[in-house]
C-alpha cells in the first residue's frame, strides 16, 4: 500500500467506525444497490429495473439517492412518481434519469438517506407512502441499516489495478465482498474472455463471501431514443453512420454495446465522468460527425440528462440501455418481503 493509499484508508477507517457506531434504522424495509469499484458496474440501469420490479411486486418503493453532482440541498424531491420536480444541475444526472424513467415511483435526494427516507414518509400522500426503500449507490452509505446489500461487480474490469483511491478504483479494499447478500456480475454480455474468467472471479469473490448467492447480469441495447422522446428499434440503425460521445465512468463499455447493436461507428469522443457540456463541446462534437460524414449522433441516456437546455441538433440520439437478470434474483431480493 502507497502513502496515498494508506491516507485514504485511514480517512476511509475512521468515518466507517464512526458511521457504523451511529446507524440509523427507517421503519420499513431497505436495500441498497451499489459497488466497491468507481463508477462503470451499471448501478442506474439496476437500480431503475430493482424499482420497476418491486412495484410489479406491489411494493410501493422509493429511491434515496444522494444525486451526485446536484447541487440542490436534501433532503427534497427530484420526483413524486410524476415528472422530475428538479433539473440536471439540481437533481445530478443519474437521480433525473431514474425520475425520467420510473413514474408511480418518488425520489428522495439526500446525503443522509435516514433523513431522506422520514422524509418521504411525512411528506408524500398515503397512496405513494413508501412500504420499501432502495438506496441508489448505497453500499458506503453506512449510515443508515439496511435489510439486504446487493453489490454490483463489473465482470470486464472487475477491481481495476486492484489499488484504493486516489491511484486506483477501488473505495473499499475488496475483502468488503463480505459485506453483500446478493452479488451480481454485470456487463457479461460485454466480456468476451467471461467463460474462461468466470470461475477465477467467483472463486476470488468466494474468499471474502460464503453465503451470498452470486447472478449474472446483461446491460444489453434495447432501443435508440431521440431528444422528443419517440424511439427506434434497433435494427432502424443497420445501415446508418454514427459518430458518439460520452462523458460517464467506463466509456469503453458504452462504445462496446453500441458494437454490440451492429452499427457502423465513424468516431467516439469521450469526456470525463459526469462532465457538463458546454454549447462550444456539443458544437465540437457536431463538426466531427459531420468530418466523417455520420448520419446520426449517438450518446447515452444519462449524457442526455446533461445537455438539457442546451441547444442539441436534431440528429442527436441515445441508447437505451436495459438490466436483464435471471429472475431469481428478484426472487431472493424482494421474495422475502411483505408486498
Amino acid at each position: 500500500m502507497t502513502t496515498l493509499e494508506f491516507l485514504y484508508y485511514l480517512g476511509y477507517s475512521i468515518k466507517k467506525c464512526h458511521v457504523f457506531k451511529n446507524q440509523k434504522r427507517l421503519p420499513h424495509k431497505v436495500i441498497s444497490v451499489g459497488n466497491i469499484t468507481v463508477g462503470g458496474t451499471g448501478k442506474t440501469p439496476a437500480t431503475i429495473a430493482l424499482a420497476k420490479e418491486a412495484k410489479k411486486r406491489g411494493f410501493k418503493p422509493c429511491i434515496l439517492t444522494r444525486g451526485y453532482r446536484g447541487t440542490a440541498k436534501g433532503p427534497c424531491f427530484v420526483s413524486r412518481g410524476e415528472e422530475p420536480l428538479l433539473d440536471e444541475y439540481q437533481a445530478g444526472d443519474e437521480a433525473l434519469l431514474m425520475a425520467e424513467k420510473l413514474k408511480g415511483i418518488p425520489i428522495v435526494k439526500g446525503k443522509d438517506r435516514y433523513k431522506a427516507g422520514m422524509f418521504a414518509l411525512s411528506s408524500l400522500p398515503l397512496a405513494l407512502s413508501p412500504d420499501l426503500f432502495i438506496l441508489d449507490d448505497g453500499f458506503q452509505h453506512w449510515g443508515l441499516l439496511r435489510d439486504k446489500d446487493i453489490l454490483l461487480i463489473d465482470s470486464t474490469n472487475p477491481f481495476g489495478n486492484r489499488r484504493l483511491l486516489p491511484l486506483g478504483l477501488l473505495r473499499e479494499p475488496i475483502n468488503v465482498i463480505k459485506r453483500a447478500d446478493s452479488i451480481v456480475i454485470t456487463r457479461t454480455d460485454e466480456n468476451r474472455e467471461l467463460e474462461t474468467e468466470a470461475n477465477s472471479l467467483i472463486e476470488e469473490i468466494r474468499q471474502y463471501n460464503t453465503r451470498a448467492s452470486i447472478f449474472f447480469a446483461e446491460h444489453k441495447p434495447s432501443k435508440f431514443i431521440l431528444i422528443t422522446g419517440d424511439s427506434f428499434s434497433l435494427e432502424w440503425a443497420k445501415e446508418k453512420r454514427f459518430f458518439a460521445f460520452c462523458g460517464i465512468g467506463n466509456p469503453q463499455s458504452f462504445r462496446g454495446t453500441l458494437l454490440s447493436a451492429d452499427i457502423e461507428l465513424i468516431g467516439f469522443k469521450t469526456f470525463r465522468d459526469h462532465y457538463r457540456y458546454s454549447q462550444g463541446d456539443i458544437q465540437e462534437v457536431i463538426r466531427n460527425a459531420k468530418r466523417g460524414s455520420a448520419d446520426w449522433i449517438v450518446t447515452t441516456e444519462k449524457d442526455i440528462m446533461r445537455l438539457k437546455g442546451l441547444e442539441v441538433p436534431e440528429d442527436l440520439i441515445s441508447l437505451g440501455i436495459e438490466f436483464n437478470v435471471d429472475e431469481r434474483f428478484y426472487e431472493e431480493v424482494l421474495g422475502g418481503f411483505d408486498g
